[in-house]
């Protein structure tokens, strides 16, 4: 090295480092080619298919759409974004009426989209859905 090439500090790494893992971070979190907004809810109707694939008094997880469906009541429908509200995770399974993400453990009423157990602290975002002829579409 020569007294005129540039030297790189250890803040100027550190730094890079940070920038570049700040990128691979926000490119993990990104969505699948626009079908969701920031929320996880879709950006336009998706057929979720059969409306008796959701039980009455239970609930569905569409993974690939992104979404939990409840039906409280025959025949009344709710859907809410199955992003995990702590930290992005897609919420695993439905255990006694709560959905649960297996990341930390934060738990939602499927009926309600409401925080059960956290550390989530907000609500799962409420998504539109309808049934028409037997089939859902949420959106």
């Amino acid at each position: 090295m020569t007294d005129t090439d540039p030297q790189a500090t250890r803040r100027t790494v550190l730094c890079g480092a940070a920038l570049a893992a700040l990128g691979l971070t926000t490119a993990a979190c990104g969505g699948e080619g626009g079908t969701s907004d920031s929320s996880g809810s879709p950006d336009k109707p998706v057929d979720l298919g059969a409306a008796g694939a959701v039980p009455v008094g239970g609930a569905k997880l569409y993974h690939k759409e992104k979404l939990l469906v409840s039906q409280p009541k025959k025949g009344e429908f709710k859907a809410f974004s199955s992003v995990c509200t702590h930290q992005g995770s897609l919420l695993g399974e439905i255990q006694n009426g709560e959905a649960v993400c297996p990341l930390h453990g934060s738990r939602f009423h499927a009926d309600t989209g409401k925080v059960a157990q956290g550390p989530a602290t907000k609500p799962l975002p409420s998504v539109p859905v309808k049934e028409s002829g037997g089939k859902l579409t949420a959106g």
